[in-house]
């Protein structure tokens, strides 16, 4: 990952310290990016791991920043209908620009199989996840001027490799992501502005702690599957994700790019 210095970032689902948000918007602080990050706390209460408290957040995001590197917090609920448009707007606010864009929001919970799931689960999911990732791309979009090292990131979590049978809502709105990628990021190279889309797979960001969601042998037989003997953590995805917004990706444009770790997958 090379130098950011002097670039600004948007970072998405950025309010636990496990998280993947948390753990890129690191990385980038570190390569000299300032970030501005994106939180929705009611959203973690209602989990089995609960909220964390903003400040301390930021406070530690703060501390790992290079000098020149700065960082600002918006609190935003996506599921309603200004709230993509108008964290973008204040990370311009606050930036006078955006370079970089980092779509890992998403909702957990509110889901089930196709025999359980309502009309309520299904536009919660699409708002957050798809929706949400579209807008706040097209508004991104709108400001970036053409310098370069326009790059935006989405995220998706495998889908396209293997069936979510319990989490139909889920898949469904980032199975979205997956299929139009290709075409969003066409649209977006014509401004300078490269476009990935990364499947994480199974990262502990706390749910996969035993009696969290699921017992011990549930966790055994997934950790079974990882060839490495570990399930992904934070930063395996971060890695990536630093890379395809550095400039050493310029020529990565349109891919769905997975970081399982050899993951197998059941058929």
């Amino acid at each position: 990952m090379g130098s950011l210095s002097g670039r600004t970032a948007l970072v998405t689902g950025v309010s636990r310290r496990r998280g993947i948000g948390f753990a890129t918007a690191s990385r980038l602080l570190q390569a000299g990016a300032s970030v501005a990050i994106q939180h929705w706390s009611p959203h973690d209460a209602e989990q089995p791991w609960g909220a964390e408290d903003i400040a301390t957040i930021v406070g530690e995001l703060t501390a790992q920043a290079v000098e020149g590197a700065r960082i600002v917090d918006i609190s935003a609920n996506f599921a309603e209908d200004d709230g993509p448009a108008s964290v973008v707007r204040h990370a311009v606010e606050a930036f006078g620009h955006l370079d970089i864009l980092v779509c890992n929001q998403a909702v957990s919970g509110h889901d089930g199989t196709l025999s359980e799931i309502g009309i309520d689960d299904l536009e919660l999911h699409w708002r957050v996840n798809a929706r949400a990732t579209l807008l706040m791309t097209q508004a991104y979009a709108a400001q970036h001027d053409g310098r370069p090292g326009g790059r935006v990131v989405w995220l998706t979590s495998g889908q396209q490799l293997g069936p979510m049978p319990d989490e139909i809502a889920y898949a469904a709105s980032k199975a979205a992501l997956a299929g139009v990628t290709v075409s969003v990021a066409a649209d977006l190279i014509r401004c300078g502005i490269g476009l990935n889309t990364v499947n994480p797979g199974p990262v502990n960001t706390g749910y996969l702690d035993e009696g969290v969601v699921l017992d011990a042998e549930r966790l055994d037989a997934i950790q079974e599957r990882f060839p490495l003997g570990r399930f992904g953590e934070p930063d395996d995805p971060a890695r990536l994700i630093g890379w395809l917004v550095s400039d050493e990706s310029v020529w990565v444009v349109g891919q769905v790019i997975n970081t399982e770790g050899g993951f197998e997958r059941w058929s």
